[in-house]
């Protein structure tokens, strides 16, 4: 029982992360005023939490709840999912410190640089993957 629930907290995290995701970058303007730059650090909380959380459980189900930690230990499908997550945690800094940032500013508004879209396209990019390799390990690839 305690499985299902780490699955379930597992599963709801990544749908918050990627959802959140999403919103960041239809949120995302060439040029965006002190109000929308705080809505958008809501959702890059929001964003945050859920990757925390995300990682948590998947953590869980790795060492604690899950199938042997061999099973996962020993496949280069999962330390590619893995890699996918942390290049994807990587990209989310520079966006958070960014406007972080520019929330301090007394300005209208503020320019936002093309390099901000760009990195949120590539975590979008990168998320759409992991699902395809979370299939592949469920078909026993990678042992």
């Amino acid at each position: 029982m305690t499985e299902l629930f780490v699955r379930y907290i597992h599963f709801i995290s990544i749908f918050i992360l990627c959802s959140m995701l999403v919103l960041e970058y239809l949120l995302l303007k060439p040029e965006m005023t002190l109000n929308e730059i705080r809505q958008f650090l809501r959702v890059d909380g929001l964003y945050g939490l859920s990757a925390m959380t995300t990682l948590a459980a998947g953590l869980t189900l790795w060492f604690i709840v899950g199938k042997p930690a061999v099973f996962y230990s020993s496949n280069w499908v999962f330390h590619l999912k893995v890699g996918i997550f942390i290049i994807i945690a990587l990209l989310s800094i520079y966006p958070t410190f960014f406007f972080t940032r520019a929330r301090r500013k007394t300005a209208a508004s503020i320019v936002i640089p093309d390099r901000i879209k760009n990195i949120i396209r590539t975590a979008l990019f990168a998320i759409v993957i992991m699902p395809l390799l979370a299939v592949f390990m469920a078909r026993g690839f990678g042992l």
